[in-house]
This record gives C-alpha cells, structure tokens and sequence, in this order.
C-alpha cells in the first residue's frame, strides 16, 4: 500500500514537472512573440516618420515624464527668466543700434556698427555646441553661474565704452558669449520634464525672451533720457541679475547624465537628412528673419516718423512675438510643430517684403505686430523638431550643433542687409532679400516635413 502511494506521489510531481516546462516554454513563446511584435511596431512607428526612439511607448522615459507638477513649472519659469535676461535683452539691439547711429557712433557706417548686433546675436547660439554637451553630461549648472556673473559684468562694462571697438568687445562677444553658455540648457531641459506639453513649455520659455524684448528697449529709451546712458545700463545690468538669480535656483535636469556622453560633435548626426536640411534651413532663415527687427526702427525715421515713436516699434514688435510664442506652443502641442512653422513662417517672409512699403504709423504699426507674431512662432519652437530626431540624452548635442550652423546666418544677415541699404540707400531691396532667404527657409522645412512623415498630413 505505501509502495503504491509513493508511486502515485512521484506520478504527481513528475506531472507537475512537465506542466511547469511546457508553462515556462510556454511563456518564453509569448515573451518571444510580444518581443517581436514591439519590434514590427517600432518599424511600423518609424516607417511612418517617428524615427526615435524617443517615440518608442516602451521607453522608460517616455513613461516617466512628469509633463507638469511644480517641480517642472518652476524650470519653466528659470528657464522664461534666462531668455529674458539673454535673448530678451538681445532682442532690443534696435533700440541700442538706432541710438548708436545718433549718438555715440554717428560717424560709423550703420552696417559696421550692425556687427555689434549680429555677432551678440550668433554669439547666443554658437556656443550651444559646447554648452548644449556640457549639459548632457550633466555639468551645466556651474558654466550657468559663471556665465551669469559674466553677462551682468559685461552689460556693466557697456556702460564705460566709448570707442566702437570696446563696444563691439563688451556688448558683442562678451554679452553674446556669456548669453550663449545660459540659453544653451534653456530648451534641452524642457525635454527632460515635457513631452505632450512640450510646445506650450518652450513657448513659456520663449516667452520670456518676448517678455525682455519688449520692456528692454523701453527701459533703455526712457532711462537713457532721465538718467543718461552709463546709468542706463547699469539698471538694465541689475535687472539681468535678478532675473539670472531665478534661473539659477531652479533650472534642474531630470534625467541622469549620459554614461557614454562622447564627442562635443557627432557628425554622424547628419547623416540623417531632415536633421540636416533643418540645419540649413535654420541658417538661410537667420540670413534674413531679424532684419525687420534690426532695422524697422531706422526706417521708419527714414520715412519721417519721430524718433519719439519709432524706438516703440521694436517692442511692439516683441510684444507681438510673444502672442505668436504661446499661441504656437498650443497649437503645436496639437497638430505639431513643423505644421505649425511653416505657415506662420511664411507670413513672416511676406510680412518682409511688405515692410519697406510702410511709412506711416499705422502701417508700420500693423508690420509690427503681425511680424511679430509670425516669427515668434517661428523662434519658440525651432529646437521642438530637433528633439524628435534623436535619443532624448542626445538632446543637448543636436539643439548645440544645429544652433551652432544658424549662428553664421544670424551673424551675418543684418550686415548684409545693411550694406544692400548703404548701397541702395533705401529698404526695398533689403526687404527683397531677406524676404526672399526666409521663402527658401519655408521651402526647406517642407521637405523635412516629408522626409519625417512621408505623408502630406501626419503630426510633426
């Protein structure tokens, strides 16, 4: 009898031996086909344009965005109050260049003095290529503090320039240099704590910059005319310094450094076309889209307007931007970024070629603002493309050499346009040209559009 219970006893593991094998070959099937469907879903995901792995639902990353909570806003609002203090102040070289003109350097050409613009301006990008690594390998926020203390300095130092060279010294490459390493981490950051809310983040961002544009060349007009122009940028340089503090407290990044950071340039980046054709198309862009800001001010005394009024054009311009920035970001969060670029693009070069014919208030009012608007859009969300086109950890890396390229364009475009306005002694031919480089920008982010979706209508 206990022979035969034993017997049954072993009867039963050995079944339940043979279940538990056929279960684990079982689930090793089910774990093998799940893993290939991922895998034929992935292909079918990126046959479609979503080329990342960024894309990929399964990523951990992905699954863990915050996409909102205090945390992420409060890098928000650091990373507004470092494009206010930078690319704000930036935005109001009109002001600066016109006044210069006038005053302080009324016997330079207007196109030499137009260098000390375009090199501050290329100087916030050109600096990406390092600053935008530095932060991927997790190490930005002391160049952040350096780079601070050192555009407070310079904006200070502006303030005993005479000579055009101290000028081009201090407020072109000191400033442009110094905004460069702080607007760097600005939009890669956002990608560490947004994704479906990505647009209406970098539109925040941008707004700040709006923001600065907009009260920097008022301040400067008004604070030039009661306390004269040293005291003036003395103000402006404690402003800067205050809004840096906020930035420096709360810029964080979320996700670890890279364990295998590598180059500061990885050309194999542009191996992929769209990542390239965008490059240029961020270049030919700049040759031509801040002409209208550079210069609409100057022409408009050109057409008879008061100086009394025409500085206002520059912020209202600015103020309009920042209109174009927010309203861009949502709407980009919902049809996608490209789809949004290209027609507000578009609008801005025909506002371009518009805007030498407007010599009244009204008119030149109305330029101002709807140019505003259209290339608000346009600069808010430039890096947003650059994001889907890579590893999330890569991020820095692309914005860095993308901005690196469209910087020779922005340090070069108003010059050009200067010296076609020396030569012709008008704008019409400026307007011409820039609004003819900013079409063939529009041309150039449609085929990326394609080359991404492969569709005429998709998400991107």
């Amino acid at each position: 009898m206990l022979d035969k219970v034993a017997e049954h006893t072993k009867l039963e593991r050995a079944e339940a031996f043979y279940d538990d094998v056929t279960i684990n070959e079982e689930d090793a099937q089910v774990k093998e086909k799940t893993s290939s469907l991922k895998s034929e879903k992935q292909q079918v995901i990126e046959s479609e344009g979503a080329v990342t792995p960024e894309e990929d639902p399964y990523s951990p990353e992905n699954l863990n965005v915050p996409d909102g909570g205090l945390r992420a806003w409060l890098v928000v609002l650091g990373a507004a109050c470092g494009t206010f203090a930078t690319f704000g102040y930036v935005n109001a070289w009109g002001v600066f260049q016109a006044y210069y003109q006038e005053t302080l350097l009324k016997d330079t050409p207007p196109s030499t003095i137009a260098w000390i613009g375009s090199i501050e301006y290329a100087l916030i990008f050109i600096p990406g290529l390092v600053a935008g690594r530095i932060f991927d390998m997790g190490l930005f926020r002391i160049p952040l503090l350096l780079a601070s203390i050192a555009v407070v300095a310079a904006t200070f130092l502006i303030a005993e320039c005479k000579e055009y060279w101290q000028f081009l010294l201090c407020q072109g490459f000191a400033v442009g240099l110094s905004c460069g390493v702080i607007f760097g981490p600005m939009l890669g950051v956002n990608a560490h704590w947004f994704k479906k809310k990505r647009g209406l983040a970098l539109g925040l961002v941008a707004l700040g910059s709006s923001i600065g544009g907009t009260l920097f060349p008022i301040a400067a007009r008004n604070l030039i005319a009661a306390v004269g122009f040293p005291w003036t940028m003395r103000i402006l340089g404690f402003i800067q310094l205050a809004a840096l503090a906020v930035t420096n407290l709360t810029l964080r990044a979320r996700l670890p450094p890279k364990p295998s950071p590598g180059p500061f340039v990885d050309l194999s980046a542009f191996k992929n076309p769209a990542y390239t054709i965008w490059c240029l198309s961020g270049f030919v862009s700049f040759l031509g889209l801040y002409t209208v800001l550079t210069y609409i001010d100057v022409s408009a005394t050109h057409a008879g307007i008061s100086n009394d009024f025409s500085f206002y054009l520059v912020s209202i311009a600015n103020a309009g931007s920042g209109v174009g920035r927010i309203g861009g970001g949502i709407i980009a969060d919902r049809i996608g970024a490209v789809n949004v670029m290209i027609p507000s693009t578009l609008i801005a070069a025909i506002l371009t070629f518009a805007w030498p014919f407007a010599t009244t208030k009204g008119s030149l009012v109305a330029v101002a603002i709807i140019y505003g608007i259209a290339s608000g859009v346009y600069v808010s969300l430039l890096a947003a493309p650059l994001m889907q086109m890579g590893d999330t950890r890569d991020v820095g890396l692309r914005v860095g050499m993308s901005m690196t390229v469209l910087a020779f364009g922005a340090v070069a475009g108003p010059p050009i346009s200067g010296a076609i306005n020396q030569s012709t002694d008008g704008f019409q031919a400026v307007g011409y040209y820039a609004g003819s480089t900013v079409i063939l920008s529009v041309i150039m982010m449609i085929i990326v559009r394609q080359l991404m979706l492969r569709r005429w209508w998709g998400k991107f």
